[in-house]
């Protein structure tokens, strides 16, 4: 694949300094990712580390932390373009950026300054990855069924339980956890957040808390890789803490405060870098489809002249082209302050619905071709799969697109912080 310029139906959201990370993107990908997929498919139980440490030494995995610590304060959008660039060449390798910018969203939404300043830098330098580990072996992604324990000792914390399907697992210098605390260490005195009030498990939902909790950390492991199905080179694993200790400065947020960071984290930045990254991947799906119906002789002419198989053709750009609005739209929003949760939500939901639907449509029209196991589009097919169940599966999104719907948004999180950085932004 080549660079491209963006096309113009997203200039309203893209600014010169877009257009170059958009172009930067492009090259790094064709350069340094490319090479490597092959690489990646053959040796699936690998760990790629060398795309994540050349990701690491641009800055990219601070692209929204401000420049005070170290970061680019590039924003959402140049997040978007990151994660979408380069999923157009590896869904593996965007997924190891998007997995370390939502514990990064996390920090800067809740981390005190003095810990903003302890870890913020060393992502900026590439020195630390972070994962987060909110969903369990039992609870799945149910955020109020969360069993992992976090009990208080003096100064310390002492955490044990098992996460599961962890990005970034084995890549991370750090993981993100939320654990369960006590009733009486919550702290906790203000109204309920978002989801809270629909959730069965209420009352336990406002027992978590959250933590950044060092891989070095005695009673810390990982289990060995086992690859999925898809995103052959990216991690996704479990992580087991057994009574790991660690300090009350590692507690992100109010005890009490763990749903709000997990769920805040999630549709500010998890629907928004999966959105994203389905969108990669179906841009890299219409591209190779439609370059093999091109080529495909078949009736004296070639497989894209047949009305039939154009009647086909059609749909699959009509889908990119809206997932594509939805998705730079929604961040542009994020961007500038304004309600989006909505629109976070649905351009995870329809991204990700619609490139599957294309890669269907994309393997019936290659015929035969499309089973190659060291054909593109089966790799494509299958990391497209990956993108559905984290930040919410598609039950979950239409339940809160309902709630929209209704009338019956509880607090939004991208209105909430938009009006936290206009309180606390300077004179």
């Amino acid at each position: 694949m080549t660079t491209s310029t963006p096309p113009p139906a997203l200039r309203p959201y893209l600014t010169a300094r877009h257009e170059l990370l958009w172009q930067e993107a492009d090259a790094f990908a064709a350069d340094h990712v490319a090479p490597r997929v092959a690489r990646m498919e053959a040796a699936p139980g690998m760990v790629e580390r060398n795309i994540a440490d050349l990701m690491a030494k641009r800055g990219w995995f601070a692209v929204t932390a401000p420049a005070r610590f170290g970061g680019m304060g590039a924003g959402h959008v140049a997040k978007t373009i990151l994660i979408h660039r380069i999923a157009r060449v590896s869904g593996a390798a965007a997924a190891i950026l998007q997995a370390t910018l939502i514990p990064v969203g996390a920090l800067l939404h809740f981390a005190t300054h003095d810990q903003k300043a302890r870890w913020l830098p060393q992502i900026a330098d590439g020195s630390l990855l972070l994962s987060i580990a909110s969903t369990e072996p039992d609870a799945g992604g149910h955020i109020g069924g969360i069993q992992t324990t976090a009990e208080r000792t003096g100064k310390h914390w002492v955490i044990t339980g098992s996460k599961l399907h962890i990005g970034n697992s084995h890549l991370a210098g750090a993981h993100l956890v939320i654990a369960r605390t006590a009733e009486q260490d919550t702290g906790r005195s203000e109204p309920l957040q978002v989801g809270e009030e629909r959730d069965p498990g209420v009352t336990a939902s406002r027992a978590l808390t959250a933590f950044l909790v060092e891989s070095d950390r005695a009673g810390v492991s990982v289990a060995d890789h086992r690859p999925g199905l898809g995103l052959h080179g990216f991690s996704a694993g479990r992580l087991d803490l057994d009574h790991v200790r660690v300090p009350d400065t590692n507690r992100i947020g109010a005890p009490g405060r763990g749903l709000a960071v997990a769920q805040s984290s999630s549709i500010l930045y998890g629907r928004a870098n999966l959105a994203a990254l389905s969108l990669g991947l179906h841009e890299a799906v219409v591209e190779i489809t439609t370059s093999y119906l091109k080529g495909r002789p078949r009736y004296g002419t070639v497989l894209s002249n047949q009305p039939v198989v154009r009647d086909r053709i059609g749909p699959l750009e009509s889908r990119l082209r809206a997932a594509r609005v939805l998705a730079y739209q929604a961040v542009h929003l994020l961007d500038r302050g304004l309600s989006c949760d909505a629109e976070l939500i649905n351009a995870k939901y329809l991204g990700h619905a619609w490139a599957a639907r294309s890669a269907q449509d994309a393997m019936e029209l290659h015929g035969g071709k499309a089973l190659a196991g060291d054909y593109a589009l089966q790799r494509l097919w299958r990391d497209i799969q990956h993108a559905y169940p984290p930040a919410g599966t598609g039950e979950v999104q239409r339940l809160r697109l309902a709630d929209a719907a209704l009338g019956e948004d509880p607090i939004q999180w991208s209105e909430h912080f938009a009006a936290e950085a206009a309180w606390t932004a300077p004179a």
